[in-house]
């Protein structure tokens, strides 16, 4: 332990905005139920470089006892979180928010024009603790109903934040330790899934029912499914599963 400069955050000025967790190099930031919050001390350098996005004023550095910082703990540390958050190491995957829509081309119908607003949108790619997530009604789609359903921007995108997935082809027990994570860090107002009728497809509802029961929050959950010629099979609020179970 030892007298420096560290990160001190006024929860009751936070609002959550994530700002900070993208300028910290260091990964020593995340957002948890809509605030941020300190890692560990050890990954805190006490420079500062995550005070001048904060739009409130909440974060100050202050000198108390602390932890030093631990270079090569850090390095680790945004490794593990780099690994996980960035998978293809692709500058594409950078978390994105652009809150208005396109306008529609030429001669298209006025609600025709696309209704997307976050990006990336592929669960693998995103980042657990994307800003846009906070205070945001989450669209969990499967990746097939973009293709079935008609008018998904207007019907189903719009005014929600997306993440698509295929519960088929991908690792269940990542995409329950992501949405897990999605859920505890964020402010999350609802989640929707969005979801085809054939079975495979059912398993992207079950995984995110299990991620809502481990975060131990009370989010609204709705569930729509879709059929293979796109009508709308089933909508509305579906009750979470009583017990947690292994995915």
């Amino acid at each position: 332990m030892a007298i420096r400069n560290i990160i001190h955050i006024d929860e009751d000025k936070c609002n959550g905005c994530g700002n900070c967790v993208v300028d910290c190099a260091e990964a020593a930031l995340q957002i948890v139920d809509g605030k941020a919050k300190l890692v560990k001390e050890i990954y805190c350098d006490g420079l500062g470089a995550c005070l001048g996005g904060c739009p409130t004023g909440a974060l100050t550095i202050v000198q108390r006892e602390s932890y030093v910082f631990d270079e090569a703990a850090t390095e680790r540390h945004v490794r593990e979180v780099r690994k996980k958050e960035e998978p293809c190491g692709c500058p594409g995957t950078k978390a994105v928010s652009f809150g208005e829509k396109s306008a529609a081309g030429p001669g298209a119908a006025a609600d025709s024009g696309p209704e997307l607003t976050n990006w990336p949108i592929q669960l693998k790619l995103v980042a657990t603790a994307a800003p846009y997530f906070n205070d945001a009604d989450l669209l969990l789609a499967a990746d097939c109903t973009a293709f079935s359903v008609a008018n998904i921007h207007g019907r189903f995108i719009k005014g929600k934040k997306v993440v698509i997935a295929c519960p088929k082809l991908d690792d269940a027990q990542f995409y329950y330790e992501k949405l897990t994570g999605m859920f505890t860090q964020n402010a999350i107002r609802s989640v929707t899934v969005l979801r085809m009728e054939v079975p495979c497809c059912g398993g992207l509802a079950y995984v995110a029912k299990q991620a809502l029961q481990a975060s131990k929050k009370e989010i609204p959950y709705h569930e729509i499914v879709i059929g293979i010629k796109g009508d709308i099979l089933s909508e509305g609020k579906t009750p979470l599963i009583p017990k947690l179970q292994e995915v």
